[in-house]
C-alpha cells in the first residue's frame, strides 16, 4: 500500500494576525517532522510565508527551524513540492538547491493512480483582473532588481506593511466559491486530471464537479487544516 500524501496551504508565516493559533510555525514544524518517512509527497500550495524574497546573501533567519524541517523531510525520502503564492512568488534557488524542495507555479502529480493538478489559485475570480496586472508588473526582472537594492530589513518591513493593508482589503471581499469551482472544473477537463487542488481563498472543502474533484486544504492560521490523500481519496483533517 502506498504511503499517504499531504497538502497544506496559506500559513502566511511571518505575521501573527488576530485570532491566529499561537506558535503555529512550531506546530507546522512538528507536523512536518511527524511525516518523515511516513508520506510519499508533501505539497505546500502557496503563501507559506506572508512575504518571501531572496537576496544573494540573505535568507530570513527567523524560519531556520522550518528550513531544517523541510530538509530532514526530504532526506527521509519524502517528495516535497512548494507552490508560489501571491505573497511568496519571488522564490529563487534556495529551496531546491539547499533543501531539495522543488518550487513551481503549478504542477501535475501522479499519486496513487490519480492525476492531480496543483496551483495556488490566485487570480481566478473575474474581479482579480487588477491583481493579475499588478502581479505581472511586480514579477518583471527589472522591478525585482530594483527591490533587491533595498536593505533586506527595510524590504521586509515594507512588504509586511503593504501586506497588512492588502489583507484588510482582502478580508472585506466576498469569496464566490462557484468561480473557483467553475475554473477548477475547466482545469480538470483541459489537463485530464482527477483532482484540482488549490488554496488562496482560505476555505477548506472538497467539492464534486462534472469533470472531477476540486479541493482546498484551507489555511494554517486561525483554523489549521490539511488535505490527506490515501488510497486515491482525499480527506480533510483539522487541528
Amino acid at each position: 500500500m502506498e504511503l499517504p500524501a499531504y497538502f497544506i496551504s496559506d500559513a502566511h508565516l511571518g505575521i501573527e494576525p488576530p485570532g491566529a493559533v499561537p506558535d503555529r510555525e512550531q506546530k507546522l514544524i512538528e507536523l512536518l517532522a511527524s511525516w518523515k518517512g511516513k508520506a510519499s509527497h508533501v505539497v505546500v500550495i502557496g503563501d507559506l510565508f506572508e512575504f518571501w524574497y531572496e537576496y544573494s546573501y540573505y535568507i530570513a533567519s527567523a524560519h531556520f527551524n522550518l528550513y531544517r524541517a523541510f530538509a530532514e523531510l526530504v532526506k527521509s525520502g519524502v517528495e516535497v513540492h512548494l507552490l508560489q503564492g501571491n505573497h511568496d512568488f519571488a522564490y529563487g534557488d534556495f529551496f531546491p538547491k539547499r533543501l531539495g524542495v522543488a518550487v513551481h507555479k503549478s504542477l501535475i502529480l501522479e499519486i496513487q493512480n490519480k492525476r492531480i493538478f496543483v496551483t495556488h489559485g490566485d487570480g481566478v475570480p473575474k474581479s482579480d483582473s487588477g491583481y493579475r496586472f499588478l502581479r505581472k508588473v511586480l514579477d518583471l526582472p527589472f522591478n525585482r532588481f530594483l527591490f533587491k537594492q533595498i536593505h533586506p530589513d527595510w524590504g521586509m518591513a515594507l512588504a509586511r506593511f503593504v501586506g497588512r493593508n492588502s489583507r484588510k482589503y482582502g478580508e472585506s471581499r466576498i469569496i464566490k466559491i462557484e468561480e473557483y469551482l467553475e475554473w477548477g472544473d475547466r482545469v480538470l477537463k483541459k489537463e485530464h486530471c482527477d483532482f484540482c487542488i488549490h488554496g488562496h481563498h482560505h476555505i477548506s472543502g472538497i467539492w464534486n464537479t462534472p469533470n472531477g474533484i476540486v479541493a482546498s486544504p484551507g489555511e494554517f492560521i486561525k483554523k489549521p487544516a490539511i488535505l490527506r490523500m490515501e488510497n486515491g481519496e482525499l480527506n480533510l483533517q483539522s487541528f
